[in-house]
């Protein structure tokens, strides 16, 4: 019988190389999204995100198996990112629109806008890698359904609180509430790119002033105080909206 006994872990020792891991990755990640905002994903070598990251070659293929893959995953984090900063202040975002007296006019939903907007990341460096993200995804068919899928999500979770938000306050658009919100983030989008390529020093100030001229009355149009139990199905429905692509 042998008298060797089995070797154990230290107490905790697990959770603290996950913990660990979990910083590295993250780490990789910040300094990803710095260096392809400043150069670009093609012009950015893994040897630049680890020297910016501070860490070695070997602890980058220790969490992602290629550059691709962590494009694949910093897309993910953003928009995870991005959708808990609006569901925190969502609801009190949209509060001012249940205190109108029957449909809110295109004042108070400038008022709303102002605030969402205000919960997006910094507007040129999100918009710079967001373009990288959507060229690189289009030249490579490996990742463009992965990026397609994560896009997608995207839309539908932030349609889903949306409609929700709304229906507190009873509210509901009058057309399908995925398709509107991927066309306001598409203008938000296409002002941003505007405001860079014209110049601006303060973009995000221009793409706001420039997307208020006719997104708070565009919202207003296809806004309608909810009926209780008319919802029709898949319009103005959270569940609905969950389930679209």
């Amino acid at each position: 019988m042998s008298n060797s006994e089995p070797v154990t872990s230290p107490p905790g020792g697990g959770k603290r190389e996950t913990a660990r891991r979990a910083k590295t990755r993250e780490r990789l990640l910040d300094a990803a999204y710095r260096q392809f905002c400043a150069n670009g994903i093609n012009g950015t070598s893994i040897e630049a995100i680890t020297d910016d990251a501070g860490f070695s070659r070997g602890a980058f293929y220790s969490n992602f198996a290629s550059k691709e893959e962590l494009f694949v995953a910093l897309t993910e984090r953003e928009n995870r990112t991005q959708l808990e900063a609006l569901r925190e202040r969502f609801a009190d975002v949209l509060a001012p629109l249940g205190r109108a007296s029957g449909k809110p006019g295109p004042d108070v939903i400038e008022d709303v806008l102002a605030d969402v907007l205000a919960f997006q990341p910094a507007g040129r460096q999100w918009c710079l890698l967001n373009s990288e993200f959507r060229l690189l995804a289009m030249r490579n068919q490996q990742i463009a359904p992965q990026f397609l899928d994560s896009t997608r999500a995207f839309h539908r979770e932030l349609a889903a609180m949306v409609d929700t938000a709304l229906a507190e306050v009873g509210l509901r658009f009058v057309v399908d509430s995925v398709h509107l919100t991927r066309m306001l983030i598409e203008q938000f989008e296409t002002s941003m790119e505007d405001a860079i390529l014209a110049g601006v020093e303060d973009t995000e100030r221009a793409a706001r002033e420039n997307i208020m001229l006719t997104l708070p009355q565009l919202v207003h149009s296809l806004t309608e105080v909810a009926e209780p139990g008319n919802a029709e199905p898949g319009v103005g429905d959270p569940q609905a909206s969950a389930q679209r692509s």
